[in-house]
This record gives structure tokens, C-alpha cells and sequence, in this order.
């Protein structure tokens, strides 16, 4: 560590020693369970660690200066990188000359722009593990969000695996785990900084994804993406109302109908499910909401007679600080504690939201950061911040329980919480690296491309108004935070790469590659299968539960994945390997190229790309088969996503989620920015470690793919593989 953060993290942990002696539990969903691990062993140990660094600091240093380990040489002493996920050049080169981004006009003028080649495919835990590891995803090992578990066809997390402990001591009704379980993180590939930490060159990383749990080096991480929260999920809001036509969302929350008695409503706060206790009960915190002065008020009385953890004041659209919510496991040993927002959307009709619970980073009931006072200094510094993954709520959005104002608010404070980590690590960090990843400008990008598009399905019952300049209020957001970034920084010293991982574009119409498999005999229903009344086809529920695996040859799962039912992979597969395999991917490749939307009379596919043909790493096996390079403006559908067969192949998208990039990679290039020339017009996401280890003198593994970007013209044809020129793109409708 550089001198600062050595002396203020132990010295935070000294502090958080007598503010935190709670016991916590270890949190290892999603849909597994939780681990007992002791709060007070857990901070203990962080105790022990800082009074270690404490004593050991003289004598690190005395060697660091007797063997210059850590010692950048050359001019170039701090490397800062800065991600705006899914910030795209189009939109930025069309704002950039309108005069309302002056920031990256300037940092573009006096330096470089350019559109940087993503990952096959193009999404965010993909792309971003490509840029931590230099490979592409058949040597790092992340191809989705999800991908199926080949012994049972259910969907696991691409990204990370989680265990519960194995034994327990039963005493009574209580289970009290021995031991706390395991979480493995399943991308490979050695993150480039922590090569740059075997040569003592610190790093500062911040949130990003597909970095949980986090990995040891010499620096600190605060996770990012598959963070989950407090119940183990993804993220799962919360909102009560009166009103009947919001009950039952699709996904990513629950609704509870709720009956008002006078001037009160109750309101309990469900929790996660308690693994001490026999048939895991769900945890519950009692709520009572009062509603005030002509209803434009309410008061929120959160917990038990005798044991109220929180009593606010709550305005109608305007949304509370953070507020840390405690759950009671067992008696004195076993209690967890997250974080949450409640946003009061109206009292009549009553409508209360709450945001998923958020692992508390003061008192983290899982691994969120390395080393683990990294989030209790943050959290102790700069007050509570969101932790989960995803933490800007879009489902709440696309199931309405809120509206854009509340969501583009909620994703205004994330923003303004990143900048806060962001800044502290620049007064902190003065050599090596710091790299900060910002999500607002991909989630408001999801949740108000329709805004761009009057005939877009997602309009139809929604405001086409309010939000339609709020992906440019958050480019602006970023534009401006990036001038204050540069104000800090010493030209030559200091290097500024502003990147994002992709673009964007319209997500007008889905696709379900079930359905369309079903209809060209590749996928087979059981006989007892659901049936649509309207076509009299057989149809499918979610996660192919519904599928007969003894005559299905092919199947989907995810964004953009295409599975071969592979006698050597799936636990039912059926398709031989070699020729047959070969035979049938040809076979439906030559079919989907030729795939066309009845609605606009268009082809639906740029290129569909057989995974064998353009990966040629270790893991190549473990991916999707096919993967399917839609063109702008489609995507897979929801259902498809989630495995389900409907009786359609093609559905008009109308949810809020009305853009996206699950398409073509080559039509939807991320960001290039930087304050010196580069040596080639095609830059690669997976270029950016090369060139960080080449910044600092560290010579650049062979495994890696990626170039550096700094040094001689780079002569044609030695540019990173499997990541072509991007495509030019379609001009967006204003």
C-alpha cells in the first residue's frame, strides 16, 4: 500500500474495533443459504491485520528502499482509469460536437477518442473480464450473467460459486453452522493489477464487476457486479400498496397488498431466510407506517415494541438516507445487518418502495472488499453506500412500483457515492493505479432509449416526456466528474484512460430461440407440456422445465447463447461430438442467417458465430455453442432469457429495459478516451492491461491477448484477435 492508505485503513479498523462488535452471518446465496461466521471473530481478525500492517510498515519500508520494490520507474507514475459502462461513442461523438460534453471534447482534442472494440459478447461481465484479464472469454471463462449447470440444466451464476457450510451443531430448534461455508469467484485469468502487485506497484480498484469475491493483491477492491444482497439474490425489492393492479410482478421484487386501519398501514420487512433454525424460516422485521398531515407525509416506526431500530419522517416522492436494518437469527449470536432506501410514491393510492436489502458495508455479512476494512473505512468515511451489484433498481422500474424520476434519482446518489470512493482513492493512491467503474450511464441508458424512439413498443402508457434528456443529464453527470478527474492529475505523471466496456442501442423486439427451436424440431416438449389455446402449440415454463432432454438436440438459455445438447457435456446430451456436432451447428446457423421478423419483413441476424470458429482457449467447451449477433434493435426476448418455450417467436419488447447491447459486438463498441496518442485506430478492450503493465516496466504475460496501445505504430493485422474493427453504426433517432 502507498503510505496514506497503510496508515488510515489500520487506523479505521482501530476505530470500527468498538463501533462494530455485532455478530454477523456470512450470506451465500443466491438460493443456497447462509454460513455462521462470528461479526466479532470477523473483526477481531481486522484488528489483528491492521495492528500487523501497523508493525510491519517501518520494516516494508527500509526494505522497499533498500531493494526499490515498488519503485515505478520511468515518467509515468500513476495509472487512472475511469469506467462509464456502456458510455457510447456515437451518442458521445454527436454530444461531444453539439457542445454539451466540453470535458471529454477537451480530454478528446488533446488526446484521443476513439470506439473500443468489446467483447464476443457484448455484455458487461464478459467485456469487463476481459479488460481485468487481457483474454477473451473462452481463457477467462465468463460468457453471461448465466449459463446452465450441465448435471441438472437449471441456471447457476457464471460468475461465482457458493457453498454452505457442511456441518452444523444442533442445539434445540437451533442449527449453528461449524464453519462459514466457501464462495469461489469462477472467472479466471490473473487480474493485471494483481500482476503489478508481485512487483509491490500498489492498486486502488473500485466496483468492477466480476470481482466478487474479491481476490488478495498488494492494493484494495471494493467489489462490484454479483455482489448480491442480504437474501442472497441478484437483487429483490420490496414495495406495499393498496392498490390492486400492481400485485404480482414478473420478476425482481415482491409486491404486498396491504389494508389501511385509520392512519396506519403495516408494513412488515421481509428478510432472508434464517439457516439457524429447523425449515429455515423467512426473517422478519415488524413495520408500522403512519400517514401524516393531509397524506403528504408518513412516519416509519421499523421494529418491535420495546426494540425500534429506526423512527422517520418520510415525504412523498423523495427517498430516505440509508437506513441499517438488523435481523435476529439466534439469541445473542447470531444477528445480520443490511442497508436500505424506502422512497414514499404516494399514500393514495399507498405506495412505499423499498430498495433490496444491501450487505452492510460497515458490517459486511459477506466478502465485499479486500482487504475487508477496505468497505468499513469507506463506510465509516463517507457514511453507507450501495454494495449490491446491481444496484440501480431497474425491475422495479420495468415492473412500474416506481417511475423514472424516483429511478433516475436513486441512480443520481450511486453516482454521487462512486465519485466519493473515486476521489478518496485519487488523494490516496499517488503511484500505481486506480481504476473506478460508474454503472448509471448503462442502467439510465436500459431504462430511457425509448425516450430517443416515438415508435417504440415501451411508450405505449408511459411518459415520453420527462425523461426524454436524461441520458445526456448523465453523460453530463460523467462529463463534469471527468473535468474534476483532470484538474487533480499532473500532465506526464499521470495517465487518464476513460473507457467503457460497450455501446448501446434500441431493444425493440425479442426473440425466443426456444420457441423458434421447437417449431424446427431442434427442441421437444414432454407430452404433458402446457398448451396454448390460441395456436394449439405445446409451450414451455421457465428454465426448460417443461423440455423432454431425450429428444431435444438444442436449447437457449441467457442473452445471447445457443446450447448443443452434447452426449459429452449435458448430463442427457444426445448429440455426438465431432462431425454430427459440426453438422448440426452448420445447420442452424445457416437457418437463423436466414431468419426474418414477419412484422418488418427484416433479417433478424447480422451473424450468428459458432463459438468453435472464433475461441480457441481452455474453456471454449464450457460455452454457449452459438452465439447470436442480432442486429440493432433486437435482442432475445425476456422468456428466452429464462429458458421459457411460448407459443411465439417474436414479441414486441415493452418494458422501461428499452435499450441494450446484447447484439452484434461489432455494432456496439464501448469508449476510447485518453490524454496521450495511441498506436493503433482499433483499440481492444482486452488491450487495457497490456498497456497498464507496459506503463509500469512489467513485462506483459504471453498468455495475454490484449496489445499495449503505447510504443510504435502497430502494423496491420496485429491487432488483438477475435475482436474486429466495429462496424459502423446507425445514426440514433433524435
Amino acid at each position: 500500500m502507498n503510505r496514506l492508505l497503510r496508515l488510515r485503513l489500520p487506523l479505521a479498523a482501530l476505530a470500527v474495533w468498538c463501533l462494530l462488535p455485532r455478530p454477523a452471518l456470512a450470506y451465500i446465496g443466491p438460493g443456497a443459504g447462509i454460513a455462521f461466521l462470528g461479526g466479532g471473530l470477523v473483526i477481531l481478525s481486522s484488528l489483528l491485520l491492521a495492528l500487523g500492517v501497523l508493525l510491519a510498515f517501518p520494516v516494508k519500508l527500509l526494505l522497499r528502499q533498500l531493494t526499490g520494490a515498488g519503485r515505478i520507474k520511468g515518467e509515468t507514475k500513476r495509472l487512472v482509469v475511469i469506467g462509464l459502462d456502456g458510455l457510447d461513442p456515437d451518442l458521445a461523438d454527436r454530444w461531444m460536437k453539439e457542445g454539451k460534453l466540453p470535458e471529454l471534447k477537451k480530454l478528446a482534442d488533446e488526446g484521443v477518442f476513439r470506439p473500443l472494440a468489446t467483447s464476443y459478447p457484448s455484455m458487461s461481465p464478459v467485456a469487463w473480464s476481459s479488460f481485468t484479464t487481457g483474454v477473451d472469454p473462452s481463457r477467462h471463462n465468463i460468457f453471461d450473467f448465466i449459463t446452465r449447470d450441465p448435471c441438472t440444466y437449471l441456471p447457476i451464476l457464471s460468475s461465482t460459486e457458493i457453498r454452505n457450510a457442511e456441518k452444523t451443531l444442533k442445539i434445540g430448534k437451533y442449527r449453528i453452522p461449524l464453519g462459514s461455508g466457501s464462495i469461489r469467484l469462477l472467472r479466471h485469468g490473473t487480474p493485471w493489477w494483481k500482476i503489478l502487485g508481485e512487483r509491490k506497484i500498489f492498486s486502488n480498484i473500485i466496483r468492477v464487476p466480476i470481482t466478487f469475491p474479491p481476490e488478495a493483491f498488494h492494493g484494495v477492491c471494493l467489489s462490484g457486479m454479483c455482489v448480491p444482497d442480504l437474501k442472497g439474490t441478484q437483487g429483490s425489492f420490496t414495495f406495499w400498496t393498496n392498490d390492486e393492479s400492481l400485485a404480482g410482478p414478473e420478476a425482481g421484487g415482491e409486491v404486498h397488498l396491504v389494508g389501511r386501519s385509520g392512519d396506519v398501514f403495516r408494513c412488515p420487512i421481509t428478510g432472508p431466510a434464517n439457516p439457524m433454525v429447523e425449515g429455515n424460516p423467512i426473517l422478519r422485521i415488524p413495520m408500522r407506517v403512519e400517514v401524516l398531515e393531509e397524506n403528504q407525509r408518513v412516519r416509519l416506526v421499523i421494529g418491535r415494541k420495546g426494540k425500534i431500530q429506526h423512527e422517520i419522517e418520510l415525504r412523498a416522492r423523495e427517498y430516505s438516507d440509508w437506513l441499517t436494518l438488523e435481523f435476529e437469527a439466534a439469541p445473542v449470536i447470531g444477528k445480520v445487518s443490511g442497508i436500505v432506501r424506502f422512497y414514499l410514491m404516494g399514500t393514495e393510492p399507498f405506495g412505499l418502495y423499498m430498495t433490496p436489502i444491501h450487505l452492510d458495508p460497515a458490517n459486511p455479512a459477506m466478502p465485499i472488499s479486500h482487504p475487508k476494512v477496505y468497505s468499513i473505512y469507506l463506510a465509516k468515511k463517507h457514511g453507507p453506500f450501495a454494495t449490491l451489484g446491481l444496484a440501480e433498481d431497474t425491475w422495479a422500474l420495468n415492473e412500474r412500483v416506481i417511475d423514472e424520476k424516483a429511478f433516475f434519482e436513486q441512480a443520481c446518489l450511486i453516482f454521487e457515492e462512486r465519485e466519493k470512493q473515486l476521489f478518496d482513492a485519487l488523494d490516496n493512491t499517488p503511484t500505481g493505479s486506480v481504476v473506478c467503474v460508474f454503472d448509471g450511464t448503462d442502467r439510465v441508458s436500459h431504462m430511457f432509449y425509448r425516450y430517443f424512439e416515438p415508435d417504440h413498443p415501451a411508450n405505449a402508457g408511459k411518459d415520453t416526456e420527462w425523461g426524454r434528456d436524461k441520458i445526456l443529464a448523465i453523460y453530463q453527470k460523467a462529463d463534469a466528474m471527468i473535468g474534476r478527474v483532470r484538474r487533480r492529475l499532473k500532465p506526464g505523471r499521470d495517465c487518464l484512460m476513460v473507457i467503457s466496456d460497450h455501446g448501446f442501442c434500441s431493444f425493440q423486439r425479442g426473440v425466443n430461440l426456444n420457441a423458434w427451436l421447437r417449431d424446427e424440431g431442434y427442441l421437444v416438449l414432454k407430452d404433458d407440456a402446457p398448451v396454448d389455446e390460441a395456436t394449439g402449440k405445446k409451450i414451455g415454463r421457465d428454465w426448460l422445465q417443461d423440455v423432454d432432454w431425450s429428444r431435444t438436440r438444442a436449447f437457449s438459455l441467457g442473452l445471447t447463447g445457443l446450447f448443443i445438447n452434447r452426449k459429452a457435456r449435458e448430463r442427457d446430451g444426445i448429440v455426438e461430438e465431432g462431425e454430427e456436432l459440426q453438422a448440426l451447428k452448420d445447420e442452424i446457423v445457416a437457418k437463423l442467417s436466414e431468419l426474418v421478423d414477419p412484422k418488418t419483413g427484416e433479417k433478424v441476424f447480422r451473424e450468428v458465430f459458432d463459438a468453435g470458429r472464433i475461441f480457441t482457449g481452455p474453456y471454449v467447451f464450457e460455452a454457449p455453442d452459438l452465439f447470436m449477433g442480432y442486429r440493432r434493435g433486437y435482442r432475445n426476448s425476456w422468456d428466452c432469457a429464462t429458458g421459457s418455450v411460448p407459443a411465439e417467436v417474436f414479441s414486441d419488447n415493452t418494458k422501461s429495459w428499452s435499450g441494450d447491447h446484447c447484439i452484434d459486438p461489432r455494432e456496439v463498441p464501448g469508449v476510447f478516451f485518453c490524454d496521450r496518442p495511441i498506436n493503433t485506430d482499433q483499440p481492444s478492450i482486452m488491450d487495457i492491461g497490456p498497456t497498464a503493465l507496459s506503463l509500469f516496466g512489467v513485462e506483459v504475460p504471453r498468455h495475454m491477448q490484449g496489445r499495449p496501445l503505447f510504443g510504435p505504430r502497430r502494423e496491420p493485422g496485429t491487432d488483438s484477435p477475435s475482436f474486429p474493427a466495429p462496424a459502423a453504426t446507425e445514426p440514433v433517432k433524435s
